[in-house]
């Protein structure tokens, strides 16, 4: 082998080693989705009546939701046995998360935007649970859900199989952040008729949200499709990416903490640019 050859095959090997020592394991990665841009304990972890998350009941249920469709009541998802998932198979797991459908095949309620959920990839369903099979088992029953209307008998057919996008990707890749991952579009996007998102004005906001803590306890979601005037085409990407990890407008005003922040902040930041470049890429939308 010449030495061309030789510093080839050498430059490869370190490559192949260098990846293999940055390659994230399932929990490592179930821990990002979970506690960055899924920011699933911002829905799932009790609340004072501040509306600030109870350190060290993290994930354990039993924060209220005062919708339009009633009270929902989050559920405590540690691994505690009792009153948690600890008892529940990963299929069971990733059933419920993606099909709405809890072990004894009773279907599970809003505001879980199962919509979205459902497109959630294999990989990243598995490592969500993977990491949360980790965290401290919690005692804690939490109330039980109060909705206006019955609930459907499902939410759709059997998720069978589903692959995420490529991250080269940026726009297809940020679509999957900002639907399935950190469900961006089910807050921002209003509502044809109750319950049921308008497909053809997703990001143009308008949605009543739940904002406890906040003064008035209740929202409008915004318009965050690429208009120059009621969206965020005149922003930057520094405003954009600001707005999503530290809830501070381009005026220097704060969002409600129902814009969820306090676990955004963590977002890595190929996964910001990618939201950004997807967020650019939308069809423009007026605010009705």
């Amino acid at each position: 082998m010449n030495r061309g050859a030789l510093s080839a095959a050498l430059g490869a090997a370190l490559l192949i080693v260098a990846n293999a020592a940055v390659a994230e394991t399932p929990v490592e990665r179930g821990a990002y989705l979970v506690t960055a841009i899924s920011a699933c304990g911002n829905c799932h972890t009790p609340r004072d009546s501040k509306g600030i998350t109870v350190p060290g009941t993290e994930l354990s249920g039993g924060f209220e939701f005062h919708e339009g469709f009633g009270l929902a009541v989050a559920p405590n998802i540690t691994p505690d046995p009792e009153t948690g998932i600890g008892k529940w198979t990963d299929a069971q797991l990733i059933t419920a998360l993606r099909e709405g459908k809890r072990p004894d095949g009773r279907t599970l309620g809003p505001p879980m935007p199962f919509f979205f959920y459902r497109g959630i990839s294999d990989d990243d369903a598995k490592a969500i649970f993977a990491y949360i099979r980790t965290v401290k088992p919690i005692k804690h029953e939490v109330g039980k859900s109060a909705y206006n209307n019955p609930l459907p008998d499902s939410y759709g057919p059997p998720v069978e199989h589903v692959t995420a996008p490529p991250k080269t990707d940026k726009v297809a890749y940020g679509a999957y952040l900002a639907g399935p991952i950190a469900h961006c579009l089910d807050c921002h996007t209003p509502f044809a008729s109750p319950g049921k998102l308008d497909l053809n004005r997703l990001g143009a906001g308008g949605r009543e949200l739940h904002a406890p803590g906040s003064e008035p306890e209740h929202v409008i979601s915004r318009n965050i499709t690429p208009d120059p005037d009621d969206g965020i085409g005149k922003w930057s990407d520094a405003d954009i990416k600001r707005a999503i990890t530290q809830g501070i407008r381009p005026d220097g005003t704060r969002l409600a903490p129902t814009m969820a922040f306090a676990w955004y902040k963590n977002i890595a930041p190929d996964d910001l640019d990618a939201l950004v470049t997807y967020l650019r890429s939308m069809k423009p939308q007026k605010t009705r």
